[in-house]
């Protein structure tokens, strides 16, 4: 065999082995393994970490992300919500949510079985929380992997959810108690920022573009210290621009007008032309309320505001519906054929979680992020939002301000709805007491390692990297980018399903999505493994309806669960279901309390 041969029989065989865990989870065979190397390669990188992880931990993220991007393509019902109303639409995108969670969960759980015994990982933000533009209220309750869920080893695991808990109930518990106690027992956490469906709506609708799973893992947790989701706004430069214009005494950040932002990059770049310089930003007319002043004052001065199709230097077509993580890629200069220099920048909002994301990058990418809280309800203007958040609520003066900032009267409801909006955002850890903030304000030390992890389920234009894509009957190949401050790969995968596609449909589904669809809980073989992985769902598809006690117990609270995630009729058969396994097994589902 040649030598080149032998190396990528070594390679398969390597990336085979180390993630066996998870590959096994998913019954599925690893044919091919593809690195292609986007930034800096180094001799034998094919098999060395380049991230704070070593080899086969980051081989198993990496695959998780593939895992989860390839079962939410197949089994995520891609395409199904096209044409439907709002509420069919909804149900296709809560379907989607809730395979790629449960994919995602599923590959975080058997990896934890490979880390370190004193390690854990635990989610600081997550996505689906909030409605978002045009959904309706009840839309914002998604299957996800939200705050403080941990993977680790069971010991590890119960001696952090209890205490995960307590931040989350207790007033007199705080984040340094938290770390303090963490410390003392020995144990390391690495945070993570997870959206496990980035772009479901086009996902549901079937778009040929976008749909993607981000995982960002941390060497430590963020200073998030509760269920939180809101609006942040963000600007995003190179590097360089910021520095050249602090050399002029120009402070660039979000609040600067975007006249003297034009003047720092022709500073920096004194041959650009004006209609050269791209802004990527969510655009629709559902948010012209939010950031339409935004768009104006950025043409007014002759610059280009991308539209949905603009052809990107990639070659391919920008979507502006949604998505404001996978731009920030584009961010930087080129050129044409004509050899004119361009330039794409971001400038608007995004999710909390997909914020900091895209935030996190810019040691990666030598960017400059500045951002600006907003409240999660993102009712006015992007210049007058963030004066609503700094407000005290306890301010005496609290609705007078409130009101002033609106420039009308407000009723109670909505003042009490603000009032609780910042204190549930100044409990979770946000930091709102600076007008501008970086990605360097979430974490408890300033010095910070990132592994940004992406996994396609269709083609993304902004990096050219393609989606999943059939090869025959069962056999797929997915593509994942990893970036850290060390380097930047594309690993290609190609998947064989060992089960039919049915059966393998069932193997990425929850188990309780499969019962309650009909499939016969009482007479299936029971597993030990049923209990986490019930446990494990039910954290994943009804959060907001779980109640923690007793270090380890979960009471169910049927009330609580929205209908547009679990309905009525389906809320009966769930609790038939649990009932069973509570009959029939209560030392398994010790746990669980009805």
């Amino acid at each position: 065999m040649h030598k080149k041969d032998m190396d990528k029989t070594n390679l398969i065989a390597q990336w085979a082995f180390d993630t066996s865990p998870i590959l096994g989870r998913f019954h599925l065979w690893l044919e091919d393994v593809e690195v292609e190397w986007i930034r800096e390669k180094t001799s034998s990188s094919e098999i060395t970490s380049i991230s704070f992880v070593d080899d086969r931990m980051e081989r198993l993220f990496i695959t998780t992300a593939a895992v989860t991007a390839l079962g939410t393509r197949l089994f995520g019902q891609y395409g199904e919500g096209k044409g439907l109303d709002k509420k069919g639409l909804n149900n296709v995108k809560k379907n989607a949510d809730a395979i790629s969670a449960y994919a995602m969960s599923e590959s975080l759980w058997y990896l934890s079985r490979s880390l370190p015994e004193n390690h854990a990982i635990m989610v600081s933000l997550g996505e689906g929380l909030m409605p978002k533009v045009g959904e309706t209220p009840e839309m914002g309750s998604n299957p996800l992997l939200g705050f403080g869920r941990i993977y680790a080893r069971p010991q590890v695991a119960k001696f952090l959810e209890s205490r995960v808990h307590k931040l989350i109930n207790s007033y007199n518990y705080k984040l340094p108690d938290f770390f303090n106690e963490v410390n003392t027992a020995g144990i390391t956490i690495w945070g993570t920022a997870i959206d496990t469906l980035e772009n479901t709506s086009r996902f549901a609708k079937g778009a040929k573009t976008g749909p993607m799973t981000v995982l960002h893992v941390f060497d430590q947790p963020l200073n998030i210290t509760k269920p939180y989701e809101g609006y942040v706004g963000n600007l995003v430069l190179p590097q360089e621009i910021v520095e050249k214009a602090a050399e002029e005494s120009l402070l660039i950040d979000f609040f600067t007008p975007r006249k003297k932002v034009l003047n720092a990059i022709k500073i920096t770049y004194p041959e650009i032309r004006t209609e050269n310089i791209h802004v990527w930003t969510l655009r629709g007319k559902s948010r012209e309320r939010r950031i339409g002043k935004l768009w104006q004052e950025w043409k007014s001065i002759g610059v280009h505001v991308i539209d949905e199709g603009w052809i990107l230097p990639t070659g391919q077509p920008a979507f502006t519906d949604s998505g404001t993580y996978a731009p920030t890629f584009s961010v930087g200069t080129w050129r044409d054929k004509k050899d004119q220099l361009h330039l794409l920048i971001i400038d608007g909002y995004a999710a909390s979680a997909e914020a900091v994301q895209a935030a996190s990058l810019y040691p990666i990418l030598n960017l400059n992020v500045s951002l600006t809280i907003f409240s999660s309800k993102f009712e006015l203007s992007y210049d007058q939002e963030p004066y609503i958040i700094r407000l005290n609520p306890n301010d005496p003066d609290f609705s007078k301000k409130l009101s002033a900032i609106f420039k009308r009267d407000l009723d109670n409801e909505k003042i009490e709805m603000y009032r609780n909006n910042i204190r549930q955002a100044n409990s979770a850890g946000v930091p709102l007491n600076k007008r501008v903030i970086t990605a360097d304000d979430f974490f408890p030390e300033k010095q910070w390692r990132v592994m940004a992890i992406s996994g396609f389920m269709l083609p993304d234009p902004y990096s050219n990297s393609p989606g999943v894509e059939k090869i025959n009957d069962n056999t797929y190949t997915v593509t994942v980018r990893l970036s850290t401050r060390k380097g930047d790969k594309r690993i290609r995968f190609t998947f064989r399903l060992l089960e039919t596609f049915e059966e393998s449909k069932l193997v990425f589904n929850p188990l309780l999505i499969r019962f309650m669809a009909g499939e016969d809980f009482r007479h299936r073989p029971i597993k030990i493994s049923d209990s986490g992985r019930i446990r494990n769902e039910l954290q994943t598809l009804c959060s907001e309806a779980l109640e923690y006690f007793d270090s380890y117990k979960i009471r169910i609270h049927f009330d609580m669960i929205p209908e547009d995630v679990i309905s009525k009729e389906k809320q009966i058969i769930l609790r038939e279901i649990l009932e069973w396994y509570k009959e029939n097994h209560p030392i398994w589902f010790k746990w669980l309390v009805l």
